[in-house]
């Protein structure tokens, strides 16, 4: 049995008629998992920006999360999954609307977990890319236009890359072309979360131009501890994130979820060694960033490589990655939190790792090349990542500039020196010093600042 069916609700009529109480707790707690990722990237990106923009970018990642959910429970979950319209590209938008379907118990059919639970659970992935994409354009951006840019994003972009990759052909259902023409593998998310949330954020950092200061000022994280406790955060988070969508507790989650511990570890220790060798120290954001990169880069291959295949591929994305992080001073794009260099780097490294060293020894059964499995499949991941990716920078630059044509989506210069928590929230995040009149929205300059940007 190959993998992307382990993976989706494909596997029901394999599952024992009826739900499963061992695998719907599973999912449950995944979902907790998963959901718990958001206040952990909160953490993690607040602590990495200037103490002047922390509360911004945690509100970026909580707005983000409530404008996905919305609109995923109202139409994003039927364009993902509901039955497809034509060529494996969109699902029926108004198959599953609302959700409202999926409360009968007969709207599960013979899945193992209800529908309404695997929506859900799926609605966080969409959740997280999108928060992803925030770190991308940090400092700059209006609160407001981000909020019109995800929901529009979470349909135009996510959900039809979700349909392509995550949604299976089962019986008097057709899914998307790359899981079930192309034959694309992809676990958890490679494409769909890695490559998308890093091409996307690529568009935005070009659309909205580079911070004041950018190749100038150091702008360094601001509290390394909030980083590290960030890190951690999304480490436990992403047990839910890989081993969940095994959508069972059963063997598979099993050895997704050791394959996910060893890949954080070897990322973490791959870009500490490198900063080692090229800079004389190893420093604790190189460890939080390289144990992210390990998870990046495993995500679409957890359940393809074996244990020690883990710790390559996890080793390999992050000194990988760690090295890509400079090319934003290389190119002049300002990816303010490293946003293309970890998640598009990363999430490439891991879809092209199982077309090397993928294992039929692992769940999703498919020898890669160094495994005597030939080119084959390693096509078929850089032509499924190469198009998710074309399509996830056009589609969100084109959102983007629409957005930013009509209601701004980039602050005024003197606002972001100033610090865009004050102007855009009212509020900071350190009450180090007075700011008179932070409470009010009405007259003087921090009245009109909040009318203006947001």
């Amino acid at each position: 049995m190959t993998g992307p069916a382990l993976t989706s609700v494909a596997l029901a009529p394999l599952a024992p008629a009826g739900l499963d109480s061992g695998d719907t707790a599973w999912l449950l707690a995944a979902s907790a998992l998963v959901l718990l990722m958001a206040p952990g990237l909160a953490l993690f990106y607040g602590g990495m920006v200037r103490s002047k923009s922390v509360l911004n970018m945690m509100m970026m990642t909580f707005g983000a999360l409530a404008v996905i959910v919305v609109v995923w429970v109202l139409v994003g979950y039927s364009i993902a999954f509901g039955d497809d319209l034509g060529w494996g590209l969109l699902g029926d938008p108004r198959q599953y609307a609302g959700l409202g379907g999926l409360m009968d118990p007969d709207a599960n059919g013979g899945s193992s977990v209800p529908l309404i639970l695997f929506a859900v659970f799926q609605g966080l992935f969409c959740v997280i890319t999108g928060a992803l994409v925030s770190g991308a354009i940090a400092d700059r951006a209006r609160f407001g236009a981000w909020l019109v840019f995800i929901g529009v994003w979470t349909m135009l972009v996510y959900a039809p890359i979700a349909h392509w990759i995550f949604d299976f052909d089962s019986e008097g259902h057709v899914g998307g072309w790359m899981a079930n023409r192309l034959g694309v593998l992809d676990f958890a998310g490679g494409t769909a979360v890695e490559i998308t949330s890093g091409a996307s954020g690529l568009a935005l950092a070009i659309v909205l131009g580079r911070r004041v200061g950018f190749g100038r000022d150091p702008m360094r994280p601001h509290n390394l501890t909030l980083v590290m406790l960030g890190a951690g955060l999304l480490w436990f988070g992403w047990f839910g994130f890989n081993a969940g969508s095994a959508l069972g507790a059963n063997q598979t989650a099993a050895v997704v979820f050791v394959t996910t511990l060893v890949a954080g570890a070897a990322g973490s220790l791959g870009w500490i060694l490198l900063e080692r060798l090229r800079d004389g120290h190893a420093t604790s954001l190189g460890a939080a960033s390289g144990l992210v990169a390990g998870l990046v880069a495993i995500t679409p291959s957890c359940a393809s490589l074996s244990p020690i295949g883990a710790i390559l591929m996890g080793t390999v994305a992050g000194v990988v990655c760690a090295l890509a992080v400079g090319l934003k001073y290389r190119f002049g794009y300002d990816d303010s939190l490293d946003v293309v260099g970890v998640h598009l780097i990363g999430g490439i490294v891991g879809t092209l790792g199982i077309g090397l060293i993928g294992t039929a020894a692992a769940p999703t059964g498919v020898d890669g090349l160094f495994y005597g499995g030939g080119v084959d499949q390693l096509g078929r991941q850089a032509l499924g990542g190469g198009v998710v990716l074309v399509y996830a920078f056009v589609m969100s630059g084109i959102i983007g500039i629409v957005v930013d044509k009509l209601m701004g989506f980039r602050i005024d210069e003197e606002h972001e020196i100033t610090g865009i928590d004050l102007v855009v929230h009212a509020e900071t995040a350190y009450d180090l010093h007075a700011t008179a009149g932070t409470r009010s929205a009405g007259t003087g300059f921090l009245g009109h600042a909040q009318r203006e940007e947001n």
